[in-house]
């Protein structure tokens, strides 16, 4: 009773100064969304996102005197600028605005990342939800602005900000945000601790990212912060990231999930098989006739099947979510990076990693061989363990094409090359026996002024010394010494006692 009341009174909302669209049809699109987006996410941010995409085409403020009522109401109709003008207004004319409706402000900007978000009517494309998340976070944003002009700062102030930096890729800010926060003797609230965890991959290298994951859980511990579901999910998939150590890890979250109670929330094949049918007898109703229109234009479209694959990719096994994978894309579905990083987890979940070079060159078709996170992804998951010989190959060779991307040979824009992706490419060539082109590979670190990680030129000792290659590990020595490496005196020391070198080559 307490949803149903709920979702009303969000209809009501959105329907303030609405023009004159048929009031059942848009009742019909709205439970749609808000069905789907119960089952896939208990985060509010994109609750509101997903609800506040059926608004009318043309919304206007109906209040337009210098109040707070005012304020409350361009941050209800997600008017950005409009609303950081009236607060600004407010605060000429010596009116002070409470913390609530500060709050809400700041959440606004914040997801929005200081700009005012794409109507319906607006100029939209297949690609705008993935435009949205990948705004970035600028410095002294109006966010940042009134944060700082604030005399008060609580908790959720911080929180604000915290996740909104997270969000639009500021993440080292985010941190720094949060040191400020201890440095003022706050205590963090498990938002905050959510966006963090979620964030460690892009702030550590891959062998340092479980320690500062287990630095914030002890951080939460210490404050006395109780996780929530978003937290360990946020530690199972900074996990896949941290090397060749996650799987021992993960069972110990899933374990620390149960300890909380929170296990039987992920377990229980009852409550995600009651979210699954549901979403599929949403499917089933959009199927019918021309219901279909009811999903709105191709944006909001897009995201109602971003929202019910991502549930397929996070409850079914792999060989149901590729069957909806060759239903759906991309003839009712154009995947965003999101979406194909939703579809690679669900391969990693079920172990068919083989499959990574097809899905690879799906990515390529849909253009989306440009997006640096979805093409690090591919290589992680070919990188992080070894498989059978056959596979071994079949990775190398869609290394090479990915290769191919950075060196910019497609005809389009090249891709900076970062660390993990020059050591992840150098190492699927060494496990395929590659030795000639994992050598040019150490040569890019260099010419991209990048450092290779010491397990890498361990690994390529290793190879040498199967080859049986004594020069080949005397010229490894020179070269890490050139890059000053601390493992250097290690590879001198094996290289001297597994090789029998020459008295030159000593």
């Amino acid at each position: 009773m307490r949803k149903n009341l709920l979702c009303q009174e969000l209809f009501k909302k959105i329907n303030i100064c609405g023009d004159s669209q048929s009031l059942s049809r848009r009742q019909e699109r709205f439970r749609i969304n808000c069905t789907l987006t119960k089952s896939l996410s208990n985060n509010s941010y994109f609750f509101f996102f997903n609800c506040v995409c059926l608004m009318p085409e043309t919304v206007s403020p109906c209040l337009e005197e210098v109040s707070e009522e005012a304020l409350k109401e361009r941050i209800n109709l997600r008017k950005v600028t409009a609303a950081v003008d009236m607060y600004d207004q407010l605060l000429q004319a010596g009116t002070a605005v409470s913390m609530e409706t500060t709050h809400d402000l700041l959440d606004l900007i914040c997801l929005y990342c200081d700009r005012n978000p794409v109507q319906e009517g607006g100029p939209q494309t297949e690609n705008t939800v993935s435009d949205f998340m990948k705004t970035t976070w600028k410095e002294g944003n109006n966010a940042e602005r009134i944060f700082n002009l604030l005399p008060e700062k609580d908790t959720r102030c911080y929180s604000a900000l915290i996740r909104g930096m997270v969000m639009h890729g500021a993440y080292a800010k985010a941190f720094s945000m949060y040191t400020d926060l201890l440095n003022n003797r706050l205590t963090a609230d498990v938002h905050i601790f959510n966006a963090l965890i979620s964030a460690t991959p892009d702030v550590r290298e891959k062998y340092e990212r479980w320690e500062l994951i287990t630095d914030l859980l002890n951080q939460m511990s210490q404050q006395k912060v109780q996780p929530n579901l978003l937290t360990f999910n946020s530690v199972l998939k900074a996990l896949r990231t941290c090397g060749t150590f996650p799987k021992s890890q993960a069972l110990q979250t899933l374990n620390e999930m149960k300890a909380v109670g929170i296990g039987t929330c992920v377990l229980s094949p009852g409550n995600s098989g009651k979210d699954l049918e549901l979403a599929y007898k949403v499917q089933s109703l959009v199927e019918v006739g021309e219901n279909w229109r009811m999903l709105g234009d191709s944006y909001q479209s897009s995201i109602y099947y971003g929202r019910f694959f991502n549930l397929l990719c996070l409850m079914e096994h792999v060989d149901v979510v590729l069957k909806w994978y060759r239903r759906l894309i991309p003839s009712l579905y154009y995947p965003n990076p999101q979406g194909l990083k939703d579809l690679l987890q669900a391969l990693d979940t079920d172990s068919r990693l083989d499959l990574l070079p097809t899905i690879w060159k799906d990515i390529r078709s849909l253009g989306h061989d440009n997006k640096l996170d979805v093409v690090e992804e591919v290589l992680t998951l070919m990188a992080r363990e070894k498989h059978s010989p056959e596979v071994q190959e079949s990775f190398a060779q869609c290394a090479l094409d990915v290769k191919s991307v950075f060196d910019g040979e497609s005809g389009r824009p090249s891709l900076n090359w970062s660390t993990s992706a020059l050591s992840h490419i150098t190492s699927l060539f060494l496990r395929a026996n590659k030795t000639q082109q994992a050598w040019k590979m150490l040569q890019l670190f260099k010419s991209n002024n990048r450092v290779p990680p010491d397990w890498l030129m361990d690994d390529f000792l290793s190879v040498c010394r199967t080859d049986g290659s004594a020069q080949g590990a005397v010229d490894l020595v020179q070269l890490s010494a050139a890059f000053c490496l601390p493992a250097t005196a290690q590879l001198a020391k094996r290289t001297v006692a597994e090789f029998d070198l020459t008295e030159e080559q000593r």
